[in-house]
């Protein structure tokens, strides 16, 4: 299933996410601005992995002084759709 999720707080305006909806596994991530070379360096490594076990790595993390970063708005996102 595909989804795009409106970002807060991050460079990325949304992220573009596609799971498996059988296997929980991650096709696709594609991030909507933000820092080029991390968010395509973050969608590499996540592309083949289960939604739970990337959520468990990249959830809580900050850039900055900010509360949340990309990689914190892709662990919510993924929240989200397995939910569903």
């Amino acid at each position: 299933m595909q989804t795009i999720f409106e970002t807060h707080g991050t460079c990325a305006k949304a992220i573009m996410i596609d799971v498996d909806d059988a296997t929980g596994t991650i096709n696709n991530i594609q991030f909507m601005g933000g820092c080029n070379g991390n968010t395509s360096g973050i969608s590499s490594l996540v592309r083949g992995m289960k939604a739970e076990d990337v959520i468990s790595r990249l959830e809580g993390i900050r850039c900055g002084i900010k509360n949340t970063s990309c990689p914190d708005q892709l662990a919510q996102a993924l929240r989200q759709i397995i939910k569903k």
